[in-house]
């Protein structure tokens, strides 16, 4: 395949490729991406963007008297104000998409023809020049420090520097955004934004290829990957505090365990174990269709009828949660149980619940985690709560 001049990702300038072949190719943008000052306000708003969503968040969410840890808040239209600042991030989020497209897609115009790009980083380093080559810059960074070691590079094409440097700029707020707005990437917020940006930027290429809006850069696939990794390292640093305020208490409190833990009997399988089942005591099989089946939804993966001690046992299943439904089949004295299940949005669970005839207390907070949570009372002296998931 004849390769064409660069137009690299987001931002690129022409460049001459081996073979000299030239088709010109316009970029309607007229900045000077090797501008101090246009690098210099880049990363300025990229920083702002980044230390200033996590403040102003919180206070005025702390304002409001709303409660960001999923625990109980002193506002009495909590949810109505939590479901506002989602719809205000998801639009932050949509702004950043469509001025991400602007710059990928809609600011260029169709090339002649496909262009592809493979060699990873070539242009980064025939941008620079070193008299005894970089494995001597390096020794000399770690002799006589950094300025005795960048002293002995000479940039010739800042141009292609500034390149890098701002496509990883570009995926900086991707990484940032994705854990900060949404639940599913903030819950493995260490590896799902990163091979979310990996994803995008692949797809990305790929588009810009299928539509000869830029070519088909490995170049970019990297510096793009490498700012969505810095996106998810500031997310952690900055604003993973506004929902785990308490994050580094915990952390310390992790280490601890593991050090004791680690030469225990389960710890080499602690990723594998779950706790999946629970057992409750009931009277009769009635009271536990009614209540577990027809009221709260579970169905009946088995059900087993022991005929010397008359008792039947239900296997109850919700999801990947069970529960184990021992009934006795007559009249028995059951101490009190309790049952604790977490799920999201307790405001629409309560409301089911009601509708269902069932009674449900006020809102109120879980003594161990400050969560937010919500009792009832089941048949045969059950206390269920439900505890809001993070």
């Amino acid at each position: 395949m004849m390769l064409t001049p660069r137009i690299s990702g987001a931002f690129s300038c022409p460049k001459t490729i081996v073979n000299e072949t030239f088709i010109p190719y316009t970029v309607p943008m007229s900045i000077r991406i090797n501008s101090r000052i246009f690098l210099m306000a880049i990363t300025a708003f990229v920083a702002v963007f980044i230390v200033l969503l996590p403040a102003i968040d919180r206070r005025v969410c702390r304002k409001l008297g709303l409660n960001l840890q999923h625990g109980l808040s002193e506002n009495a239209n909590a949810d109505a104000l939590l479901r506002l600042r989602q719809l205000v991030l998801y639009a932050v989020f949509l702004v950043y998409v469509a001025a991400f497209l602007i710059i990928v897609f809609f600011s260029r115009s169709t090339a002649d023809g496909y262009q592809v790009h493979v060699a990873p980083f070539q242009d980064l380093y025939n941008a620079v020049e070193t008299e005894r080559g970089l494995v001597d810059v390096i020794v000399t960074i770690f002799r006589e420090g950094i300025a005795e070691g960048l002293s002995r590079v000479d940039i010739i094409r800042p141009q292609d520097i500034a390149q890098v440097y701002l496509n990883v700029m570009l995926f900086v707020p991707m990484g940032y955004l994705l854990p900060y707005v949404f639940n599913w990437f903030r819950a493995r917020a260490t590896i799902r934004p990163v091979v979310a940006c990996f994803v995008i930027s692949l797809v990305t290429e790929n588009m810009q290829l299928i539509f000869r809006r830029g070519l088909y850069d490995l170049d970019d696939l990297l510096s793009n990957t490498l700012g969505g990794f810095i996106g998810q390292l500031l997310f952690l640093l900055i604003a993973y505090v506004v929902t785990h305020p308490d994050w580094r208490r915990e952390l310390r409190s992790y280490h601890r365990w593991k050090r004791h833990a680690r030469h225990m009997t389960l710890y080499p399988f602690a990723r594998r174990i779950g706790l999946s089942r629970t057992t409750l005591l009931a009277t009769y099989e009635e009271a536990v269709w009614d209540f577990y089946v027809d009221k709260l939804g579970f169905r009946v993966k088995k059900q087993v009828m022991d005929l010397k001690d008359m008792e039947t046992r239900f296997l109850l299943v919700m999801g990947s949660s069970q529960v184990e439904v021992i009934c006795f089949n007559k009249k028995k004295m059951i101490p009190v149980q309790y049952l604790t299940i977490s799920a999201r949005n307790l405001t629409k669970i309560k409301k089911r619940l009601e509708k269902n005839g069932i009674q449900v207390g006020d809102f109120h907070r879980d003594p161990y985690t400050d969560l937010r949570c919500l009792s009832f009372t089941g048949p045969d002296r059950v206390c269920i709560t439900v505890i809001e998931q993070q």
